[in-house]
Order: C-alpha cells, then structure tokens, then sequence
C-alpha cells in the first residue's frame, strides 16, 4: 500500500511540474511577442492575451496539483474546457479567412491536447487514491 502511495506521490509531483513548465514557457513565449518579438506570421492579438493569461493558470494550477490532486483535477479540467472552446473559436475563424494563422491553430490543438493528458493523468491517480484505500 505504501509503495504504491509513494508512486502516486511521484506522478502527482511529476505533474505539477509538467504543468509548471509548460506555464512558464507558455508565458514566456507570450510575453515575447507582446514585447515585440516577430513571430513570422500574424498573430491574433485577443489569443496571444488569452494564451499569455493562460500561462499564469498553468503555473497555478501546477501549485494546486501539487497540493490537492482533486482540486488540481478540477482545475486542469477547466484550462482544457477553456482551451478547447478557444481552439474552437480560432478554428472558426480561420475557415471564415480571419486573421488567424494555421499556426495557431496547430498550438491551440497542442495545448488542448496536453491538459487533455494532464487530466487522463489526474484522473487516474485519483482513481489508485480511492482503490488503496
């Protein structure tokens, strides 16, 4: 039972600082193009503040996983829901011929793709919380 305690320690500390990273670098990356840094293709002013915020979230979340792994669910699903209805959104308007690169799109997929992994992860230690009991 301890042993098993102990990997899910490891997981759970494992994805909090998956999630750190990916925060950091996610505002890092914002906050280069908003100080000026050329991208190589257009970029969609109201996404670039939305995925620089985001990355505060990601940061703080990392904090929440590491502390509660059921309130760290819960708030990774969030940035996945918030995540997935922006991909949605930018995917629109890229059909509709907006101002919105293919690049874009493609790092919405991904970010939506990883928190969707984050979650299957969260979800799954929680599940090996509740059968060692």
């Amino acid at each position: 039972m301890a042993d098993i305690n102990g990997r899910i320690g490891y997981v759970t500390r494992g994805m909090a600082g998956i999630t750190l990273v990916f925060g950091a670098a996610t505002l890092a990356a914002g906050a280069s193009v908003l100080l000026g840094r050329d991208t190589g293709y257009v970029v969609h002013r109201p996404l670039l503040i939305f995925n620089t915020a985001m990355g505060i979230a990601y940061a703080a979340a990392s904090v929440v996983i590491w502390r509660d792994v059921v309130r760290g669910r819960r708030a990774a699903a969030v940035i996945l829901a918030l995540n997935v209805a922006v991909l949605g959104l930018v995917s629109y308007l890229y059909r509709t011929g907006e101002a919105v690169a293919i690049e874009s799109v493609r790092a919405m997929t991904f970010r939506s793709a990883v928190w969707l992994v984050i979650v299957g992860v969260l979800v799954w230690i929680g599940r090996q919380k509740e059968q060692s009991k």
